[in-house]
């Protein structure tokens, strides 16, 4: 679930749990003729990835691609200001009080069922940000009907789990 990408939550085929790590701090020792690792203090997540199946009139791409494009290369003013106006992205808040640096960023949940399809555990991402949308690969060779799937990854500061 993020609020900015309806279009894309609703086609939603895979997500992955981020790992979590923290590299050790080596701390030399004399006595013992050996470095002894201890605890670091850096906690580094991997990268968010979603699949998605895209739809007809790829509304829901270029979804993904106009957050992109408005945050990292927009080609005037223009692109970035049409983006920030939509609904979606704003979010429920007025545009005058809205931060624009806020924009760039959401908060998004990826809600995990149990093997009856209820939610049970909900694992909550703060500063949600896209970092790259994969391509689409059209075929004339399909002999059935193929559906596009595309990727999304995104980066962001934190996530917590907790217990539905």
């Amino acid at each position: 679930l993020i609020k900015q990408l309806p279009k894309v939550q609703f086609f939603n085929v895979s997500a992955n749990l981020p790992g979590v790590s923290m590299s050790p701090t080596i701390q030399p020792a004399t006595v013992l003729g050996r470095d002894i690792p201890i605890h670091g203090d850096k906690v580094a997540f991997e990268e968010l990835t979603i699949g998605f199946m895209v739809d007809e009139y790829l509304e829901n791409y270029r979804e993904l691609h106009a957050w992109l494009m408005a945050i990292g290369f927009p080609s005037d003013k223009g692109q970035y200001i049409n983006w920030s106006n939509e609904e979606s992205v704003r979010v429920g808040e007025h545009p005058a009080i809205a931060s624009r640096s806020s924009l760039f960023y959401a908060d998004a949940s990826l809600i995990i069922l149990s093997n009856k399809n209820n939610p049970i555990v909900e694992v909550s991402f703060a500063d949600v940000f896209p970092i790259s949308l994969s391509g689409l690969d059209y075929s004339q060779n399909a002999t059935d009907v193929e559906y596009l799937e595309a990727s999304a990854t995104f980066a962001y500061q934190v996530y917590d789990i907790k217990r539905l």
